[in-house]
């Protein structure tokens, strides 16, 4: 009997030849470069730095494509939306102590996004690991713990013959659902070392699907079967797992509602029958899925923002689709499902029975026509104009990238994100200066489509730099900076909790003359010009930026 184990591929006579005979000049670096390309990796993201320069050496031996930008933390931004957009993992490499530390609150956001995030980072020599305090440049006591917390698994390698392996199951790690950011550590002299090795060939690092149990699905198919009043709750895991094909199916068949979660945009179509669209701060829209006798949560895990500030009380039963064990039934009792949403959700679409509501559709634009009502009765026009003129100018297939500001917020609930994988945020961990280096990673990933970016005059403080990174590169990447001279939803928090604001009154640059002074071409627009102005900007090759003086005010909370 032969077991699929004990079959060993057996190299040709020229493969055999090549790791006989590596090419001279190789080092730890190379082994790296060669294990990502064996990987299938194409594009590299990062900054160089002392102990890493092994790793950035190797980078001119191979046929990785390097993005680099002017910040660790923005590379990973950068690092981030590639993964994103391509589903694949995103390598970021970095340099040891001040340099890795730099991207945290990048890692972070990959993080709660689920997005596959390949950090590769050097260390001090292999003598100065344990924690012993020797005085390396950039040493810390344990550059693990620093990262622990925060990524999906840590590995440390402290011989070259380890760093395809880890390098092969940290890509395993990233790649496995729930995606998410991995580290992989190497000293300084690891890299640096000539190796006798052979090159590097390809490599399978094939993530297992995450399947759901069938006796599961089973008692979920009858539920839904069976419901009366149907809802669907659809979160970023339809997103990233190319579900939203299935999710409409299965919404149809039992004529079931949907409203998606911020991170979720583009999940379910905006103007469908059934679609609640995404007004999850809205007091009505928590009332209507409070009221299902069953509710279907795919790829969420029902957190804060999900569930109007934990203020959702459900009354019937819910159906957790997710793929993080860790958030099943995290918030709320549930028939927990630990799978893939695509696989859940084909497994749905195999078993329930067909249902029909005719009132459906009346019920959903009720639970609408009162969101619209109450958005209508607090003087919110120019917020509604903007959001819809950024909708105009945006060719429907260009992705956008929202920083925590007041737009960003208003954009969550009110933007139509048109298609699926369209529209992210840095919602996942709330961090600032997300959205103009997340924009230049997803230009990486397609060049060929115009990428927007939204930050506030604050959030865009922190990415600056990357004018620069924009202007190298060429890519078509516009960057809408709306300036209410501060950090405005801030200002709008404290005033409404204590009178009045402390710290959040920004002095600002002149963002026009700044980005020129980068050779990025840049616009002073108003609400009234602002469709036609980021329109021309989008439709521009290369990098532009379009900055909107603004005051803009939320809509009231219901959470309260």
């Amino acid at each position: 009997m032969t077991h699929d184990h004990d079959l060993v591929l057996r190299p040709t006579a020229a493969q055999t030849e090549a790791a006989l005979n590596p090419p001279k000049g190789r080092n730890g670096g190379d082994l790296v470069v060669e294990s990502l390309s064996g990987l299938g990796a194409t594009t590299v993201f990062g900054l160089p730095g002392q102990h890493a320069l092994g790793m950035f050496d190797a980078l001119r031996r191979s046929s990785l494509t390097y993005v680099g930008l002017r910040a660790e933390n923005n590379a990973g931004f950068a690092a981030d939306a590639y993964g994103r957009m391509t589903g694949e993992a995103a390598p970021l490499l970095l340099s040891t102590g001040p340099g890795a530390l730099m991207s945290l609150a990048a890692l972070q956001e990959a993080a709660a996004a689920s997005a596959p995030v390949l950090a590769l980072c050097s260390q001090v020599p292999v003598a100065g690991l344990g924690g012993g305090r020797h005085g390396y440049l950039h040493e810390l006591r344990d550059q693990r713990a620093s990262f622990r917390d925060v990524v999906k698994s840590v590995h440390t390698v402290r011989t070259q013959s380890q760093i395809p392996s880890a390098i092969a199951a940290a890509w395993e790690s990233a790649l496995t659902a729930p995606h998410g950011p991995v580290w992989v550590e190497i000293p300084q002299d690891v890299l640096l070392a000539e190796t006798t090795l052979p090159v590097v060939t390809a490599m399978d690092a094939t993530p297992e699907d995450v399947v759901p149990r069938p006796e599961l699905t089973a008692v979920a198919a009858d539920l839904l079967s069976r419901a009366a009043r149907p809802a669907i709750i659809a979160g970023g895991g339809v997103v990233r797992s190319d579900a939203s094909g299935k999710l409409r199916a299965l919404a149809e068949r039992l004529d079931a509602p949907v409203v998606t979660t911020f991170g979720g945009k583009g999940a379910f179509p905006w103007e469908h029958p059934l679609s609640l669209q995404s007004w999850l701060e809205d007091r009505h829209t928590t009332d209507f899925l409070e009221d299902a006798d069953v509710l279907l949560v795919v790829g969420s895990g029902l957190g804060e923002l999900s569930s109007n500030y934990h203020t959702f009380a459900p009354r019937g039963r819910i159906i957790q689709v997710e793929a993080d064990a860790g958030k099943l039934e995290s918030n709320h009792p549930a028939l927990g499902i630990h799978a893939d949403a695509r696989l859940a959700l084909q497994a749905l679409l195999e078993t329930t029975e067909v249902r029909r509501d005719p009132t459906a559709g009346e019920r959903v634009e009720a639970v609408l026509a009162r969101v619209r009502e109450r958005i209508a009765a607090q003087d919110l026009d120019l917020e509604q104009r903007i959001v819809a003129s950024v909708r105009e100018a945006l060719p429907g297939t260009s992705p956008s990238f929202w920083d925590m500001t007041i737009l960003a917020y208003w954009a969550w609930s009110a933007f139509d994100a048109r298609h699926p994988n369209t529209m992210h945020s840095a919602q996942g961990a709330g961090g600032l200066g997300y959205a103009f280096p997340a924009a230049l990673g997803a230009a990486a990933a397609d060049p060929t489509r115009p990428v927007l970016a939204v930050s506030g005059d604050g959030g865009a403080m922190y990415s600056l730099a990357e004018l620069a990174t924009a202007k190298q590169y060429g890519w078509d990447v516009t960057w809408l900076i709306v300036d209410d001279g501060g950090y405005g939803i801030l200002r709008e928090y404290m005033t409404d909790t204590f009178g009045e604001a402390t710290a959040t009154e920004l002095a600002r640059p002149d963002f026009v003359a700044l980005a020129e002074s980068f050779g990025v071409p840049a616009a002073l627009t108003t609400p009234q010009t602002l469709t036609a102005d980021l329109a021309k900007a989008l439709a521009t090759p290369g990098p532009s930026v379009v900055v909107l003086p603004a005051l803009l005010r939320m809509f009231e909370p219901t959470h309260l």
